[in-house]
């Protein structure tokens, strides 16, 4: 049996058994995917009858060549039919390769409008989607299922119409030279397409549990190779254990490759023997009618080299539904994605900053978190059901007003609101009722382009893509020039240690700036501030978990990140906001106390409380 029978019963052994029924709204979104590329499929589609039809032409050629030369015709007749031959594989070469450009072309052209779709979806989705989502499962969507996805039309689409097309044809020739072998290879059939089908749900189950292993040993080395990964296994972790768990998926990846190599191997082997057997029984019956006068010889090679054309196409039309639906499946994990609605959507009319120093207010603010079935799915959390709960008010009534130019500190006990109050500001998040304003408009109303040029934030942690100094700092404004990141590495403190780096901004800062200090790292996402220059500065614990020296160094660079800006800070180190136009004591997602530093001190709230906690002695040291 020729190569692309094997092909098609590999596909029936290693699909799912996925019985699902179609879903005509998905057949309807996968044919808007397909409509700009509608030409180039029908010219696909087009080309796939051709070679169905050219691969049916060639054994009946063989079949005349065999009878001119018994029959002894002319040697011009017998070169005119083999010319016919070589012309038809000329034909078959060119056109299949341009069949395949055009499914390539296809193919990779879904794949860019799958890939696109869903990472501009992405973009759009809340914080709280990545903060519930795997990662890996997530980047999956836009690798393995959209690749799945786009086999439907490269593969599975042109494979049912050639298969159909030449199925047809190889029947009415068949049945046209002898209706006899053609009825007794059908019968024979069952033993191709039935163990095939039995086989596929083993395979599909050793292909499942082989995948679980991978994905384990992915999710192993992901966490483990990364710097806080090895860091931790380097300080708490067991090595030998890590390497002992490692090596056992590794082993059962292994024995389940062995397994289905050999099952794959045995059933070839017996796919072969009735392959033989099969080829013997034409030959056998048509000798036999050939020898009584009932048929040509020519008939009988004619009726052997049809054979194999016979059974790839039935072969792989009989998996063909199971390839249809691994196609869909796919779609379907894609556009499981695609339908989250995100939980922030601009205005069609929406508004930008006005121009000057801008004003921040909350207004009888009122915010709870989103659930999990409102901003995930379970599968990228890898839970069989998606936690319903939520909803619980997280911020009650919260109200102020930071002037432009001034300084309002946020300060309170962990948990109180704080990180949550600075995240309605850039919009990162959706109030539940009352309103955040900049410059007296609701941020609801304003563009998100808008509200990304006027608010710039710091966090504790400094985030650094893998990626050079240059292109961190760009990602603020990326038609900076050097000159201009230059000198915002100056104005953060920072030009000296960059101009020490081997390739200064071209030096690659590794996976999350991890190849700098903290301090380092905290002075390059300010210099990245001091390039955007936004008029409303959010400072998230930017100096918390540095030591003296690089917070002295920090603070200094802050210095002029908030000249003249308006600025929101959150501190735990109660020192660091002395100097605030105001600060807003946060506890339980409430304001219970706002003032200035001396006037709070002197209320003897929670304000001092927290200043008396965070700066007097400790007893024992009072006592000694």
């Amino acid at each position: 049996m020729e190569a692309v029978a094997w092909d098609s019963l590999f596909k029936v052994l290693r699909a799912e058994q996925d019985r699902r029924p179609f879903s005509r709204a998905t057949l309807r979104r996968i044919a808007a995917f397909a409509r700009p590329h509608r030409r180039q499929l029908v010219l696909f589609l087009a080309l796939s009858v051709v070679l169905a039809i050219l691969a049916v032409a060639t054994p009946i050629l063989a079949g005349r060549v065999v009878d001119a030369i018994i029959a002894g015709a002319s040697a011009r007749r017998v070169v005119l039919l083999a010319s016919l031959i070589a012309a038809i594989a000329v034909a078959e070469a060119g056109i299949g390769i341009l069949n395949r450009w055009l499914s390539a072309r296809i193919g990779e052209g879904l794949i860019l409008d799958l890939r696109t779709a869903v990472f501009d979806h992405v973009q759009r989705m809340p914080i709280a989607f990545f903060t519930r989502t795997r990662t890996g499962a997530l980047v999956s969507r836009l690798n393995n299922d959209v690749i799945g996805a786009q086999r439907a039309f490269s593969d599975t689409l042109s494979g049912v119409v050639s298969n159909l097309v030449m199925l047809a044809l190889t029947l009415a020739v068949m049945v046209e030279i002898s209706w006899q072998i053609t009825l007794l290879a059908l019968l024979l059939l069952p033993l191709f397409v039935l163990p095939a089908r039995r086989m596929g749900t083993r395979l599909a189950q050793l292909r499942r549990e082989a995948a679980n292993h991978n994905a384990a040993m992915l999710e192993q080395m992901t966490e483990r190779f990364s710097a806080p990964g090895a860091t931790l296994v380097k300080l708490y972790g067991r090595p030998e254990e890590e390497s002992r768990e490692f090596a056992a998926r590794a082993r059962r990846v292994r024995d389940i490759g062995v397994r289905s190599a050999m099952l794959q191997w045995v059933f070839i082997t017996a796919l072969t023997l009735v392959s033989a057997l099969a080829l013997a029984l034409v030959y056998g019956l048509g000798g036999f009618y050939a020898l009584r006068g009932q048929l040509d010889a020519g008939a009988v090679v004619a009726l052997a080299l049809l054979l194999t054309r016979l059974y790839a196409p039935l072969t792989a039309l009989a998996g063909a539904r199971v390839e249809v639906m691994g196609a869909l499946v796919s779609f379907e994990r894609v556009f499981e994605v695609l339908d989250l609605e995100p939980l922030i959507k601009e205005k069609p009319d929406a508004r930008r900053v006005p121009d000057g120093p801008v004003s921040v207010e909350f207004d009888d603010v009122h915010f709870s978190y989103p659930s999990a079935d409102k901003v995930s799915l379970a599968s990228l959390e890898d839970v069989a059901e998606l936690d319903t709960r939520g909803g619980v008010e997280v911020l009650h009534g919260v109200s102020f007003r930071a002037e432009p130019g001034q300084m309002v500190a946020l300060v309170g006990s962990s948990g109180a609101g704080k990180s949550t109050i600075a995240q309605l500001i850039p919009r990162l998040y959706d109030v539940d009722s009352g309103a955040v304003r900049l410059s007296g408009i609701d941020v609801r109303d304003l563009s998100a382009a808008s509200i990304r040029e006027t608010v710039g934030m710091v966090t504790q942690d400094g985030h650094l893509f893998h990626d050079t100094v240059r292109a961190n700092l760009r990602l603020a404004r990326p038609e900076a020039t050097d000159e201009e990141l230059w000198d915002a590495l100056r104005r953060a403190r920072l030009a000296d240690v960059v101009a020490t780096l081997p390739d200064g901004l071209d030096t690659v800062v590794g996976e999350r700036g991890y190849r700098l200090s903290g301090g380092e790292r905290q002075r390059l996402t300010i210099a990245r501030l001091l390039l955007a220059d936004p008029r409303v500065v959010i400072l998230d614990e930017a100096t918390a978990h540095l030591d003296s020296t690089s917070e002295a160094a920090v603070s200094e660079a802050l210095t002029d990140a908030l000249a003249g800006r308006t600025v929101v800070v959150i501190a735990h180190r109660l020192s660091t906001v002395r100097a605030a136009d105001l600060i807003l004591v946060v506890e339980g997602g409430r304001i219970v106390e706002r003032g200035r530093h001396d006037d709070l001190l002197a209320a003897r709230g929670r304000y001092a409380e927290l200043y008396r906690t965070q700066l007097a002695p400790p007893r024992a040291e009072a006592a000694a």
